[in-house]
């Protein structure tokens, strides 16, 4: 009883970043694993789970928060006209195939080595949210094959190995090739469906070395339970937020937090 009081102030903490998770991927478009992932893997090491693959159940239990929100979100945003089902249908093949991939070799490295993919391209983002040109253009329209096929592969791969939902990387690509940015949002709120999905099921069947338990898989159900409540809620004040307002400011201050959180945890892997 007393194991289970101490634990209280955590399992609180995560019923908060469930929301924040669920606000944030509605109104930025970044996806709320981006806020997840790092906040289940510091809370797994503050109960005693440190060792094995804890990275991988961080990433798959995000990516199953993912499979309910996101069909949540895009929801919301059809409701407001700004998904782009056309893109969603010449991406979705692309983007269920490599996030397949994804798994299997996320199921296959140390966790380390997904501690440092998460770092390195959560900087990464965070150094485009704080400094990518709002007028930047690749093209005048979304690409056509074999482009596209390589950018969608690409989302989805690394995608699933951070155990997010492929708006971090898919808003800016499609800002890039013209899209209004409330129209890129709403669709990449889809891609969260094509990604996620696949990603799961093939966590469903990965043996997660040192998981807390609970864990069917690699994904933890106590955790994916506690966030799922209160990112149901919050998702659909993210996409009005999203539609009443200027992100940018936002934006900027959550690229400094991702930054910080990218940075402490290739610290992690850097120096244990």
């Amino acid at each position: 009883m007393d194991q289970i009081l101490s634990h209280l102030p955590l399992l609180a903490a995560m019923i908060i970043v469930g929301g924040v998770a669920g606000v944030v991927g509605g109104l930025l478009g970044v996806g709320g694993g981006i806020v997840l992932v790092p906040a289940f893997f510091y809370t797994f090491n503050a109960l005693g789970y440190s060792e094995g693959q804890i990275m991988q159940v961080c990433v798959a239990t995000s990516l199953a928060t993912i499979v309910v929100t996101s069909i949540r979100s895009v929801s919301s945003h059809n409701r407001k006209g700004s998904v782009d089902w056309a893109v969603l249908k010449s991406w979705g093949p692309w983007l269920v195939i490599s996030a397949a991939v994804g798994v299997f070799v996320a199921a296959r490295v140390p966790s380390a080595a997904l501690q440092a993919v998460f770092g390195v391209l959560a900087g990464l983002a965070a150094l485009w949210m704080a400094f990518g040109r709002d007028g930047a253009r690749l093209g005048e329209a979304m690409p056509g094959q074999p482009v596209r096929a390589l950018l969608a592969s690409a989302t989805g791969f690394f995608s699933a190995m951070m155990g997010i939902g492929g708006g971090t990387f898919g808003v800016p690509l499609m800002t890039l090739y013209n899209m209004p940015i409330h129209r890129a949002v709403g669709t990449a709120s889809g891609f969260g469906v094509l990604i996620a999905v696949p990603a799961v099921i093939g966590f469903l069947f990965v043996k997660a070395e040192g998981a807390p338990p609970y864990t069917i898989g690699a994904v933890n159900l106590p955790i994916f339970f506690l966030v799922i409540g209160t990112t149901l809620l919050t998702t659909p004040w993210g996409v009005r937020l999203a539609h009443a307002m200027d992100p940018k400011p936002l934006k900027r201050a959550f690229a400094i937090f991702l930054a910080l959180v990218a940075l402490n945890m290739l610290r992690k892997v850097i120096f244990g």
